[in-house]
């Protein structure tokens, strides 16, 4: 039985908690006080550093660690890898440490595609044009398309022909006619950091394409001490982004091949941009820049992405195995770009002949940014894999939490796999998310499962024209468990997300810091929790294993729920 003071503390609790905690009232205890890590124990030297990691944690009012990196692997796992599984979580344990589970990425679809590559999202190449010669079917560009003045041998001054622009002529972008890659003229790049007001250093050109064509952009490149914003290519529409692309290239390298692969998909003109945004010091110059529709490059084999042939002047279907070789890319990879495609050929005796031109049609995977690949959340052999790697997780860790890595999915809906559905994206989202929390739930009842906000947040990630998706993720937040937790990150919307979680039941988890430079974001975050029905916790968070200031967060941490 409680006794009225018991009862007294509940009631000033709700009260607190339905007055939204504003300033005045104390930042209630939050229940998660989490750090997160990406890289699991793969060897000794990182086994110990995460047992550092915990320990500093520990030691400064932590009481989880949200583990990342290769559990949707670990049927794949050396014996080494999961006795340093078994000691980190034996040394949590210890220290107090909560292990949760950070796995089942549809968006960064690595763990899937080591199991099967053919279950990446597939983008439709629809009546490519190619013509039978000697037993082979060869691409014919339908129409042809090209960059003018690729090569930069045509100037104004220091304004290169052909480009809708470059940044500042002449104070930014010159004609560089003594450093080149071809012909006799390059294009230059510097002082980029000196020019308001962004520091961009790019150059850009409208091209014509085909609807629904894989195409292919080359760029030479070569830096001197480029700094701040690095070398990217990229394909933009006027609503979209179809191919952000971070080739690496070094701050100091001599001449590269860039490669940029891309989709089309319903746009005939598309811009095409290469150079640095936000440059802070160092030049590049820029060569030999082409576009050119390609063949089956990285051509999908699975249930939802056929491939058909066709006769152009006919309209006659053709049959794999029968007319024409099974159309497989041996060097399927989705993470990269660009090789050559495979070559269609033809079977002696088929109804193919020499001189005939064919319509083909197939499917093909897009990467973007540094190799992120999306998976089809429609396929049945993706939940088989992820069933097997939360059986695996239990086995290994047993956790209490699990963390769904459900997060900048940037393709979707295109193939027909998905589209035989008849479902919107929010739905497939939905659908998706459901059966992953089913199947945790299955293996542990009293799971509690958190999810990252993006892909269900109005105010982020979910709405229509994102990326290669077809289709719009808006009211994905209706189609997922109430019980589950989100988890927060898009800094400068933090009052809007959380409000918006908050207002429909779910409890939330603010993901804080990201490799800033101080701890400043982290304590707005803070204030916004205190305004927020359901908040659990907070998390420091780092992509680039930035963690200095991993006992200064636990402290602040601490000391705002004990002094506010």
């Amino acid at each position: 039985m409680r006794t009225p003071v018991s009862c007294f503390l509940v009631f000033a609790f709700v009260v607190a908690l339905l007055s939204g905690g504003h300033a005045g009232h104390a930042l209630e205890p939050l229940e998660d006080r989490w750090f997160f890590a990406q890289h699991g124990p793969n060897d000794d030297a990182r086994l110990n550093e995460l047992m550092r990691l915990v320990d500093v944690a520990a030691d400064h009012g932590y009481n989880g660690m949200a583990l990342s990196g290769g559990l949707d692997n670990l049927d794949r796992a050396r014996p080494a890898v999961l006795e340093n599984l078994r000691k980190l979580k034996a040394h949590c344990d210890t220290r107090g440490i909560e292990v949760i589970p950070h796995l089942m990425s549809a968006g960064y679809g690595g763990g899937i595609l080591s199991h099967d590559p053919n279950l990446a999202e597939g983008l439709p190449v629809r009546d490519a044009l190619f013509e039978v010669k000697g037993g082979q079917a060869v691409l014919v560009p339908d129409p042809s398309v090209e960059i003018r003045n690729g090569g930069f041998e045509q100037w104004k001054g220091d304004r290169a022909e052909g480009f809708d622009f470059h940044d500042q002529p002449g104070k930014v972008s010159f004609a560089d006619h003594s450093v080149f890659k071809e012909g006799r003229t390059s294009i230059r790049f510097e002082s980029a950091r000196s020019e308001p007001p962004h520091g961009h250093a790019r150059l850009m050109q409208r091209v014509k394409v085909h609807p629904y064509r894989a195409y292919r952009v080359t760029v030479w490149v070569k830096t001197d001490a480029l700094t701040g914003g690095a070398f990217r290519v990229q394909v933009l529409t006027d609503k979209r982004s179809l191919a952000p692309y971070d080739p690496g290239v070094p701050a100091t390298t001599d001449w590269r091949e860039v490669n940029l692969a891309f989709n089309s998909l319903d746009h005939s003109e598309v811009r095409v941009y290469a150079g640095a945004w936000g440059a802070k010091g160092g030049r590049f110059w820029v060569d030999g820049m082409r576009i050119e529709e390609i063949g089956p490059v990285n051509v999908l084999r699975r249930p939802g992405t056929p491939v058909q042939v066709r006769s152009d002047a006919t309209g006659q279907t053709y049959e794999e195995g029968r007319d024409f070789e099974k159309i497989v890319d041996p060097r399927l990879r989705p993470s990269q770009p660009y090789h050559e495609a495979p070559a269609i050929r033809l079977i002696g005796g088929g109804r193919i002949k020499d001189g005939e031109r064919l319509r083909v049609s197939w499917y093909h995977p897009v990467s973007i940014n540094r190799g992120q690949v999306s998976i089809c959340m429609s396929e049945p052999k993706t939940y088989e894999i992820w069933e097997k790697s939360v059986a695996l997780v239990e086995k290994h860790l047993a956790p209490k939490t699990y963390f769904l890595s459900m997060d900048e999915i940037r393709a979707g809906g295109t193939c027909e796999a998905c589209r035989a559905r008849k479902m919107s994206m929010a739905e497939i989202l939905g659908d998706c998310v459901t059966r992953q929390y089913g199947m945790i739930r299955k293996a542990n009842p009293a799971a509690l499962v958190y999810i990252w906000s993006d892909m269900l947040d109005p105010n982020h990630n979910a709405h229509a024209d994102y990326y290669m998706v077809e289709g719009d993720y808006a009211g994905s937040w209706n189609h997922i468990p109430k019980d589950m937790v989100i988890a927060c990150w898009y800094h400068k919307m933090r009052a809007e997300s959380l409000k918006h979680f908050s207002a429909l039941g779910f409890r939330t988890l603010a993901a804080a810091y990201y490799d800033a430079d101080d701890l400043q974001s982290s304590r707005e975050w803070l204030e916004a929790l205190r305004a927020t029905p359901g908040a659990r916790g907070i998390m420091y968070t780092t992509w680039q294993d930035k963690f200095g200031p991993l006992a200064e967060f636990g402290d602040m941490v601490a000391k705002e729920a004990e002094t506010k």
